[in-house]
């Protein structure tokens, strides 16, 4: 795989959620845009893959690759993105082995289309 910003040739739109009290005692999380839509890579990740790892369910498992600026390391497990209207819950974060200039998210949604 070649990375290089040419591959990178989606938006993505990462989250971050705000807590405010309920009145019940509890909170409610109020997702708002974090930083600007960045340039992503995205690779859904096959049937194949999540079977051999033994993760099988109904969800949309997708890594997206994006650039490790200032910004794309403040981006944590508890924000979301955002691709093409369907939002992804991040399940991690790490650097690409082959270059410490990308970044690689990897995240699931179960908003399937």
């Amino acid at each position: 795989m070649v990375l290089n910003s040419g591959s990178l040739n989606r938006r993505i739109q990462i989250q971050r959620a705000t807590q405010t009290p309920d009145g019940y005692g509890g909170f409610d999380n109020e997702w708002n845009d974090f930083g600007p839509a960045i340039f992503a890579r995205r690779r859904d990740v096959s049937d194949a893959e999540r079977l051999s790892a033994g993760a099988w369910d109904n969800k949309l498992v997708t890594r997206f690759i994006i650039r490790a600026t200032a910004f794309g390391r403040s981006i944590a497990r508890y924000d979301r993105l955002v691709h093409e209207g369907v939002t992804f819950e991040i399940d991690g974060i790490k650097e690409v082995p082959d270059n410490r200039g990308f970044l690689e998210i990897t995240a699931q949604t179960d908003d399937i289309a």
